[in-house]
């Protein structure tokens, strides 16, 4: 391996060590409903969007909230002995991929069949901590 090649590796390597993510796949909710929630809390601190998630009428929001609560968990079993509240933990990248779709057919008149497609999503949630230089700001 080059030299360069094996310093980027480490670099690669060493902003892996500060972030942690959670996957929720197959989850039976449409990927434009998911993405309304998620396009919601992306960008922000982890607490502020914990209380936002809470509070949201939407009922993505709470697949949600269960997925960004695990992400943390992630993230404190990597980081054992500390606290997320004084990292100043964010959501840095959801991600909301369409999955598999149940076809079904619904009867409609004169005999015909209308489709109807059940959508599904994969939910990708990355937590990491805020950059120094935004911290002096």
């Amino acid at each position: 391996m080059g030299a360069r090649k094996k310093n980027a590796a480490i670099v690669a390597k060493e902003a892996k060590k500060r972030r942690s993510f959670a996957m929720l796949n197959n989850c039976p909710t449409s990927p434009r409903k998911m993405r309304l929630v998620a396009d919601m809390i992306r960008g922000v601190e982890v607490s502020k969007a914990l209380s936002m998630l809470q509070y949201s009428p939407k009922e993505a929001s709470n697949r949600m909230e269960k997925l960004l609560r695990s992400a943390i968990a992630n993230w404190e079993a990597k980081n054992e002995g500390e606290r997320p509240e004084d990292n100043h933990l964010i959501i840095s990248e959801v991600k909301v991929d369409s999955a598999r779709m149940l076809k079904r057919l619904r009867p409609a008149p004169q005999g015909r069949g209308h489709r109807i497609r059940k959508r599904s999503n994969h939910v990708t949630l990355t937590v990491d901590r805020l950059k120094e230089e935004n911290l002096t700001k």
